[in-house]
């Protein structure tokens, strides 16, 4: 109990000695909060952003199944579907038509798709919101497109998704087969690839290995290789955006190295003053030990919360385009959130443990002075 309430003291002569120079401190907490508000946006909107895409990603298929012709992907005969689902472990192969559609108007790419199961009228889209969002004006509800040779068809816009999907359908167009068939032109029999279901995932490599061997111009993906590379893609543009942050970083550590191993005449002569009154080395260590762990705790904690806010209430309103892409749509959605108590203590041993300690070292050289020369400079 001795030990804490002589914590306590050292505490309280901290906070009144920090007060005492309020203005000089302030501005570096501002200045060390802003840092680390900065770096925990990145951090979280970017583990934000994986765990979306893995939720998105796992009603998945297991295996996609893509057929190479001179190194890129090509149409996939349909007649492939009865030679896949011969491979033992499999549980349903289907094909998949899926393709873009550039509309002039918005100067955008569009996703157009045929789900497993369409059951409205051939003249007749379900579109995602973003879709309506940018498209423009439209006739009596009806959306204008061009056929792959050239011909004009209108197809009227219904049961529009809501935005709870906007991760995933902003940019989507559901339609029909023999619809999706004239405007992309993608003839009967073939498909752009195939999705394979396997009753067990752990037998997934072995059933990617027997379709290679089976079709050899197949190009087999996994469910865990495509969650691996958005996760790498998300990563990517999170470090991206941290390297734009170096100067300021660096700036930063500038100012934090100028402050932390400079002391003022002020603080020399304080130090001074207290050693001439009997405190000890390890004593004024140790207040000075306590005004680095309030400046870096304080600077952390509201960097920490300001960036939560910022991302999950605000919507990362400063890197959403950096980190969701470059685009003319953008999907409007909200995050679930999301920490990562790993690299949040990364964070606080790269900011708060490193200024704790260049605090002490410069006290340490006045401290082991004699007083009256202390005062004297």
């Amino acid at each position: 109990m001795i030990w804490i309430e002589r914590q306590r003291a050292f505490l309280d002569f901290t906070l009144s000695s920090l007060w005492r120079r309020k203005v000089r401190n302030l501005s570096l907490l501002m200045i060390y909060a802003l840092i680390i508000f900065l770096l925990s946006s990145v951090i979280f909107f970017t583990h934000a952003l994986r765990k979306e895409a893995e939720s998105v990603l796992k009603d998945s298929p297991e295996m996609i199944v893509q057929r190479v012709v001179g190194g890129r992907h090509s149409l996939i005969p349909i007649s492939y579907v009865e030679k896949i689902d011969q491979i033992r472990g499999t549980s349903s192969v289907r094909p998949r038509l899926w393709g873009y559609y550039f509309h002039p108007a918005s100067k955008t790419n569009y996703t157009i798709m045929v789900p497993e199961e369409f059951s409205q009228p051939d003249d007749t889209v379900e579109t995602g919101a973003g879709v309506l969002r940018t498209w423009g004006p439209l006739w009596k509800g009806k959306l204008y497109f061009k056929t792959h040779d050239g011909e004009a068809i209108l197809l009227k816009a219904i049961n529009t998704m809501g935005d709870e999907t906007d991760l995933v359908s902003a940019d989507l167009i559901l339609m029909s087969e023999s619809t999706f068939r004239k405007i992309s032109g993608i003839p009967e029999g073939y498909a752009n690839d195939l999705s394979v279901n396997i009753r067990n995932e752990r037998e997934s490599q072995t059933i990617m290995m027997k379709t290679v061997k089976a079709l050899p111009d197949t190009r087999p993906i996994l469910k865990k290789e495509i969650i691996r590379t958005y996760i790498s893609l998300f990563d990517w543009r999170g470090g991206y955006v941290i390297v734009l942050l170096w100067g300021a970083l660096l700036a930063f550590f500038i100012f934090a190295w100028d402050k932390a191993t400079g002391l003022s005449a002020e603080e020399k002569t304080e130090i001074g003053i207290l050693k001439g009154i009997g405190w000890d080395t390890s004593d004024v260590l140790m207040m000075k030990f306590w005004e680095g762990v309030v400046i870096s705790l304080s600077a952390f904690f509201l960097g920490v919360i300001a960036a939560y806010v910022h991302v999950y209430f605000a919507s990362a309103t400063f890197f959403e385009h950096a980190l969701k892409g470059w685009s003319i749509l953008y999907p409007k959605f909200s995050l679930r959130p999301s920490v990562n108590p790993y690299q949040l203590a990364i964070l606080f041993f790269l900011t708060v443990v490193p200024y704790t300690l260049l605090t002490i070292v410069p006290t340490w050289k006045v401290a082991i002075t004699e007083p009256d020369l202390v005062m004297r400079h």
